[in-house]
Order: C-alpha cells, then sequence, then structure tokens
C-alpha cells in the first residue's frame, strides 16, 4: 500500500478553523486548541441570539404601535387597541402595524379609526 503523508489535511484543517477566529483576541485567534473552543462557544451564543432577535423585534413593534395608538386627540391603550383589532377581524400583524405607524401615520389613522 502506499504511503499517505497527512501534511497538507493537517495545515487545511487548522487554516480553516483558524480563518473562522480571525478577528479574536489573544490565543483565541492564533492558537487552535483554543480556536476550537472559542468557535464552540461562539455557535451557541449565536444560535441563542437569533432566538432572543425575533423577541427583540416584537418588543420592539409593540412599543412603536403604543406610542401611535397614544399619540393625537383620541388616545387608546396599546391593548384594548390590539383587542379591538381582533374584535374587528383586521388581520394585520404587529409587524405591518409598527411599520404603518412609523412610515405612514395617516394610514395608521385610518386603521386606528376603523377600529374604533
Amino acid at each position: 500500500m502506499a504511503r499517505v503523508k497527512r501534511g497538507t489535511t493537517a495545515n487545511k484543517r487548522r487554516k480553516n478553523i483558524l480563518q473562522k477566529v480571525k478577528g479574536y483576541r489573544f490565543g483565541r485567534s492564533t492558537k487552535e486548541k483554543q480556536a476550537k473552543e472559542a468557535i464552540a462557544h461562539a455557535g451557541t451564543h449565536a444560535f441563542a441570539h437569533r432566538r432572543d432577535k425575533k423577541n427583540d423585534f416584537r418588543r420592539l413593534w409593540s412599543v412603536k404601535i403604543n406610542a401611535a395608538t397614544r399619540a393625537g386627540e383620541n388616545p387608546i391603550s396599546y391593548s384594548k387597541f390590539i383587542g379591538a383589532l381582533k374584535k374587528s377581524n383586521i388581520g394585520l400583524d404587529r409587524k405591518i402595524l409598527a411599520d404603518l405607524a412609523e412610515n405612514s401615520p395617516e394610514s395608521f389613522e385610518r386603521v386606528l379609526n376603523k377600529v374604533r
């Protein structure tokens, strides 16, 4: 059987690991063992924070809608507004409502008047 020299494979593996940790501080960016550890931890945090981002945006949308419903001549609370939306079968979600409240207040005002 022919002899297999493994140097290129090991170098490629090491190079790929160190490429992923480029910009990390101290030994985590230069030492293979510490780099592997850093990649593992970074991966778990990235996964968790992708989930957290969805909660953060929903919270932001609620704040924007609440600010828009309380502004104007007839203020109404956020919870009453959402409840009235559901009763009147208006199928706009919070993301769209927040966008309307921020970028086109006159359209949001029309939705608000329709709910009242």
